[in-house]
């Protein structure tokens, strides 16, 4: 299986604005999780065994960040018709059973991945309190195993980003599947 990895972030871009259904049955845009703070965008699905395999630290991810008043978005813009788990019903079944504790959006026209550059499952943006961008990188330093993640490396980023402080790590690019495209 081959290992995508993003390209070189532009920091400073604007977050791109989209308007997508979630799972809960509402739709949102990006307006809905700017409240000056900083907020991640990550595209994840549910097939991906790079995602599966860091599922669980999403979620811890998502309810740390929750205690700082911090927005965590999750988009999944893979092709369903070929990746079936991947359907919006499959989303919604899937954020139902483990609780997810973020907003999960279906990008099924994939517009808003290829807007934001997006390359690969699971890929990371995090945007300041201004919404630029100012991380790209992994979201731990053991993708696989959870027992050896010595440095949070994306949680650490958005406190010190919440903090108004440097990025003291340097960004190490996520690696996963890449996104399914339609074709």
């Amino acid at each position: 299986m081959p290992v995508y990895t993003p390209e070189k972030p532009q920091f400073g871009l604007a977050c791109p604005d989209f308007t997508l259904p979630a799972t809960d049955g509402k739709t949102y845009s990006l307006k809905d999780f700017t409240n000056g703070k900083p907020f991640v965008v990550m595209f994840i699905c549910n097939h991906c065994p790079y995602v599966k395999a860091i599922e669980g630290r999403l979620i811890q991810l998502g309810h740390d960040l929750k205690k700082h008043d911090i927005n965590v978005i999750a988009i999944c813009s893979n092709d369903a018709v070929t990746y079936s788990d991947d359907s919006f019903e499959n989303l919604r079944t899937r954020a139902e059973e483990k609780k997810y504790p973020f907003v999960y959006l279906h990008d099924e026209s994939q517009t808003v991945a290829k807007t934001f550059g997006a390359i690969c499952t699971p890929d990371y943006f995090v945007y300041d309190g201004h919404a630029r961008l100012t991380y790209r990188g992994r979201l731990d330093d053991s993708w696989k195993d959870p027992t050896l993640v010595t440095m949070r490396e994306m949680y650490d980023a958005v406190l010190e980003i919440a903090a108004g402080q440097a990025i003291s790590k340097p960004q190490t690019p996520s690696m996963g599947c890449s996104i399914k495209w339609i074709k």
